[in-house]
């Protein structure tokens, strides 16, 4: 047994090395496939410098992005996301960056400081135009890494090569730049990295809407030393330019469900920076501090960029904090482990909608104790409305005295007047939660549950799961004990169906849905309870006080 155990740890090292070798292959060789392109363009610079000039773009193309990159400054103009449609009904990727005639969303880098290439003073005024070999770059089957090298060689005969990273089922790109140092001075470069992007969104581009549940935030956000996550809108930019020093962190631009992020590699520290530029394009962006290139050398820099939806759980593998940018707003301590439960049911059964039913079920089974003292609590209010009743008619001028005699009947009863409300209390910040996350997480949107629910992120396109809730509202209204004699209140208390069911018109299908289950589970829960107190006698007391 012991010579079969050594044999079979044996055969797992030699397979593992063998593992190892063709791996280290495979990477070496598609290194070297790239040094040999840049190292052709180098040599056949003009010629390519001709090529980029008569066809200004190159596209790249993987299983989930689809980038044009402008070889005038090297920045990506233009981005689709394939895997997300540009609405319910659309067979077109969303398009995240996009420059037009009426909007501009660009992410833009280079290389700037006193020598560097982006400079204006640098390069009569222009940006550097780069050189590839090839117009079309697409990941392959066989392929989980691709690369796109360009290449510039500046008047003083640096090379400047700019390398863009993307991999297989990504959203993270990654940006390096290779400087070579051919000359016996030392060069002043500071990289740069920014988001432009127009500041009056048009109408087409806009993803927010009239509807004012609906309504989410569209602008810039950045994360430093003193700030995990801080929001930077528009009108920010506009008033006050960003200025501050920081060492890691990032910076980026907003809008429901997707991001679009620059990030440091951390090393050095950065400047983060805002501006708005001609009236019409706010800027966020961050800059490196000087970076001295040594006579003859080679010096590399390298940052990442997020272009994609706001994956939580990828996004945090890329930037600390990065995944704040899913706003959540205030109650992000519990919308976050409403999500993750939430997606953990999902895996299981496949469907967003059967899953808020079920994550609905969870939180009401876990609040039923309160549930139950809630009404009991209101039971117990409801026997002693006659004594309540004597007390404001002896007490009518002496409030101070009512008070008093009031809490005396509650002690020695042992009823707390609020303990019908605290269950609602503790039901609202949940009801906030589900709704900021069905708001913000992208893996809702366009979810369907069945029949006319195609997106649980969305309204319900025919009112029929409001309606739903506000019956569910009507039944539990009447087959609830009053504690109210007032007529006025009674009247109110009659018509709060009806003015949330208005209310819930617009509000996330998915959100709704959530209320409709929980009041359903309210209904099954209230005939247990009222049960149980009639097995105590206090219900059936309560009946004959109501008849």
């Amino acid at each position: 047994m012991d010579l079969q155990r050594k044999f079979l740890f044996v055969v797992f090292l030699i397979t593992s090395a063998l593992i190892w070798r063709v791996w280290e292959n495979e990477k070496i060789t598609q290194d070297a496939k790239t040094v040999k392109i840049i190292e052709q363009m180098e040599i056949q610079n003009n010629k390519f410098i001709d090529k980029a000039i008569e066809n200004k773009y190159i596209v790249v193309k993987t299983d989930v992005l689809k980038i044009r990159i402008n070889k005038v400054g090297g920045d990506i103009d233009e981005a689709d996301l394939l895997v997300y449609n540009k609405n319910l009904y659309s067979k077109n990727p969303f398009r995240l960056l996009e420059t037009g005639l009426d909007f501009v969303y660009q992410a833009q880098s280079g290389l700037t400081g006193p020598n560097g290439p982006d400079n204006p003073f640098n390069n009569n005024g222009k940006r550097p135009c780069y050189a590839t070999n090839s117009d079309y770059f697409e990941l392959q089957d066989n392929q989980d890494v691709l690369f796109i090298p360009m290449i510039f060689i500046g008047n003083d005969n640096v090379v400047y090569k700019k390398i863009y990273t993307v991999k297989r089922g990504k959203y993270s790109v990654d940006v390096k730049y290779s400087i070579q140092n051919k000359t016996n001075s030392m060069l002043n470069i500071a990289f740069f990295g920014q988001l432009k992007q127009t500041a009056i969104v048009p109408k087409h581009r806009d993803t927010k809407t009239t509807n004012f549940a609906l309504r989410t935030y569209r602008g810039a956000a950045y994360s430093s030393n003193e700030n995990a996550y801080k929001k930077y809108s528009i009108s920010d930019i506009k008033t006050e330019d960003l200025n501050l020093t920081t060492k890691g962190g990032w910076v980026a631009m907003l809008q429901q469900y997707f991001a679009v992020a620059w990030i440091p590699n951390g090393r050095e520290n950065a400047i983060f920076y805002s501006a708005f530029l001609d009236n019409k394009y706010g800027v966020i962006g961050y800059k490196t501090i000087p970076l001295l290139i040594k006579p003859n050398s080679v010096f590399n820099y390298s940052s990442t960029l997020w272009i994609g939806p706001e994956i939580q759980s990828e996004m945090a593998k890329i930037s600390s904090h990065l995944d704040l940018t899913v706003d959540y707003g205030w109650l992000w301590f519990i919308s976050q482990p409403l999500f993750r439960l939430l997606k953990f049911i999902h895996n299981y059964v496949g469907n967003w909608g059967i899953s808020i039913i079920i994550i609905t079920f969870i939180l009401r089974g876990i609040m039923y104790p309160l549930t139950k003292a809630q009404y009991t609590s209101m039971a117990k209010m409801r026997l002693l409305q006659p004594k309540l009743i004597e007390i404001r008619e002896r007490f009518n001028n002496d409030k101070q005295r009512m008070s008093q005699e009031m809490m005396t009947i509650y002690k020695s009863e042992k009823v707390n007047p609020l303990g019908g409300c605290l269950p609602l209390l503790i039901q609202m910040p949940i009801f906030l939660a589900l709704y900021y996350m069905l708001m913000s997480s992208v893996e809702l949107r366009h979810a369907s549950f069945f029949g006319w629910v195609k997106d649980l992120s969305a309204q319900d396109p025919y009112y029929i799961l409001p309606v739903l809730m506000g019956l569910s509202m009507f039944v539990i209204q009447k087959i609830s004990p009053s504690t109210s004699t007032e007529p006025m209140q009674q009247k109110i208390i009659t018509y709060i169906p009806i003015i949330f069911t208005i209310f819930f018109l617009w509000f996330p299908s998915g959100l709704v849905l959530y209320y409709v289950i929980s009041n359903l589970v309210t209904i099954i829960q209230q005939q247990i309870i009222y049960k149980s107190l009639e097995n105590r006698g206090l219900y059936n007391r309560d009946k004959k006080n109501r008849k």
